[in-house]
């Protein structure tokens, strides 16, 4: 009397539910797509440049930054801070994409590379990366 229809007592089960089964796989799908959502996106916004056209080369300032004596700007000495800008004001009329890339030695104080920094903000060259050399005990 207090059987499911169908079924009788002592009998095999010959149906399955496969709601539950069917509402576990949902929230699954569900916790999948909010962690790949969360992984799919950089930790840090980068600002990559874009080219319209193959042939267009971008121009690079390289400011190199030596524990002793001047700094060099595209493999030159310059004397002092006024040459420094002046030569970054010259590129970046020349190229107004003028991207500069300070590579300073790791002896050089902190202070020194953001002097060099805050200098080529004063010239207008907006776009500054930092370059770096691979240790040879690293490789």
């Amino acid at each position: 009397m207090g059987q499911p229809s169908g079924q009788e007592p002592g009998g095999i089960i010959a149906g399955i539910n496969v709601t539950p089964l069917v509402d576990v796989m949902l929230v699954l799908l569900v916790i999948f797509i909010v962690t790949a959502k969360i992984m799919v996106m950089p930790a840090v916004p980068l600002d990559l440049p874009h080219a319209a056209h193959g042939e267009e080369v971008q121009v690079v300032l390289s400011v190199t930054v030596p524990v002793t004596g001047s700094l060099l700007v595209d493999g030159a000495a310059v004397q002092d801070d006024t040459a420094l800008i002046a030569g970054a004001r010259r590129a970046l009329h020349d190229s107004p994409e003028l991207r500069a890339v300070i590579q300073a030695d790791g002896a050089v104080p902190h202070r020194r590379v953001v002097h060099v920094l805050d200098l080529l903000r004063t010239a207008g060259v907006s776009r500054v990366a930092f370059g770096a050399v691979l240790d040879e005990g690293a490789r």
